[in-house]
């Protein structure tokens, strides 16, 4: 090769090969090389309890994203209808070019709630043309934000750091906290932070990039895990985890204070009353079914640390197609309860599993591994016709499931 040269000397090549070795021999452990940390995006979650001034900076900064969201939506209609091509970064150009005249009342608020509101459209947009190329009947086109739906989030960056008991955001200053030492101070990133209103009730997640250390892979035995409707989750353990029916024991309540709501005359202080109650019970109807979902997924995972959990891939929605049990299906929440256990399996080194769709795994004798060719729902023992084995039907089935790991295992065949 001619007519090129780099033009570093070899000692300095050599020096920059030594550095480069001692970094390495830096982070081997006995004379392996490993990597002891993770890095990783996490949310936390937390309540506020802001003073009247800052509910009040809350409520317009809220506003505010609600009607920069709902300016670049009809923005882009008209656009697409003109003919005219558009994307986040000029529509953010044209904006902040128009705002000092026309909205001049946004300048109180911090500018990253702008930006968010603009982002978060844009995410809406993709998605929407995400789901007409995957085919979806109805893909569902961006909505535009009414107040009546709620007071609504904004989002910022920046400036923000995070104290015992408080975290200070832009704009708006120091803000205590509900819950001290939950938020994260040392070794971490803010990324963003966001806040919403949830039934009078201000909440803030704060998502943040940290190192967190490899986890120990799990030395466990296989854990199997059965999803239900009268059995939240049934282990191959012998563990049950009860479904709460979050739904169920509040519909009562619910029930009376939609008829209250009803009888209210509109634009009167009661209805507005009412619809506070009704916000109170929907958001304690969601916290005992979440608090339930945790409780199972944390078990399962960091708990008991088994080397593998493998989970059923349900058909979600067609079970739902059936009226008598549309209902309960949709409480117990089989969807998230699965995507918590992935990623705090993730988290605490367990391997999680998909059983295929359509394994037997009910049907199948967890003795003599005979198939079932009919099993009622109604049927809660399961009797083998062969060996004569009686056990629960639940417990039969996520026996089943851990047996998976072990058969593939001795095939060599996966399910993930």
């Amino acid at each position: 090769m001619g007519g090129f040269s780099i033009g570093i000397q070899r000692p300095a090549i050599h020096q920059a090969c030594c550095l480069l070795v001692e970094a390495v021999v830096a982070k081997m452990d006995g004379g392996l090389l490993c990597f002891t940390d993770m890095k990783i995006n996490r949310a936390y979650k937390t309540e506020l309890s802001p003073n009247n001034c800052q509910r009040g900076a809350f409520m317009q900064h809220a506003g505010v994203s609600r009607f920069i969201y709902n300016w670049a939506l009809a923005d882009r209609i008209a656009r697409y209808e003109a003919g005219e091509k558009t994307n986040y970064y000029e529509q953010r150009g044209r904006f902040n070019a128009l705002k000092h005249k026309e909205f001049p009342w946004i300048r109180d608020t911090a500018y990253t709630v702008t930006e968010a509101a603009f982002r978060h459209l844009d995410t809406a947009y993709k998605n929407f043309f995400r789901r007409i190329k995957k085919g979806a009947e109805k893909p569902g086109f961006p909505k535009f934000r009414s107040r009546k739906q709620g007071i609504g989030s904004f989002t910022m960056r920046g400036c923000i750091h995070i104290d015992q008991g408080r975290i200070k955001l832009p704009r708006i200053g120091w803000v205590r906290l509900k819950e001290k030492d939950y938020l994260p101070t040392n070794g971490i990133k803010i990324l963003s932070v966001n806040v919403s209103e949830k039934a009078g009730r201000w909440f803030a997640s704060v998502q943040v990039e940290m190192d967190i250390p490899d986890p120990e892979p799990g030395q466990g035995e296989p854990l199997g895990v059965d999803f239900g409707i009268k059995t939240l989750a049934y282990c191959s353990d012998g563990t049950t985890f009860e479904n709460p029916k979050a739904l169920a024991n509040g519909e009562r309540k619910l029930k009376r204070l939609q008829r209250e709501f009803a009888r209210r005359k509109r634009g009167g202080k009661n209805r507005e009353k009412t619809k506070r109650k009704i916000a109170k019970c929907h958001a304690k109807i969601a916290n005992i079914r979440k608090h339930a979902l945790h409780n199972v997924s944390y078990h399962v995972t960091a708990k008991t640390k088994p080397s593998t959990v493998v989970v059923e891939d349900l058909n979600v929605k067609g079970m739902m197609a059936n009226h008598c049990l549309a209902k309960a299906i949709a409480d117990v929440s089989f969807g998230e309860l699965r995507r918590q256990i992935e990623y705090k399996g993730h988290w605490f080194g367990v391997d999680v599993v998909t059983a295929g769709r359509f394994y037997p795994s009910s049907k199948t004798c967890s003795g003599c591994g005979s198939v079932k060719p009919l099993l009622k729902l109604s049927e809660r023992k399961f009797v083998c016709e062969k060996c004569g084995m009686v056990i629960d039907r639940d417990l039969n089935a996520a026996k089943n499931l851990a047996s998976l790991v072990e058969n593939d295992a001795s095939r060599g065949e996966t399910h993930r």
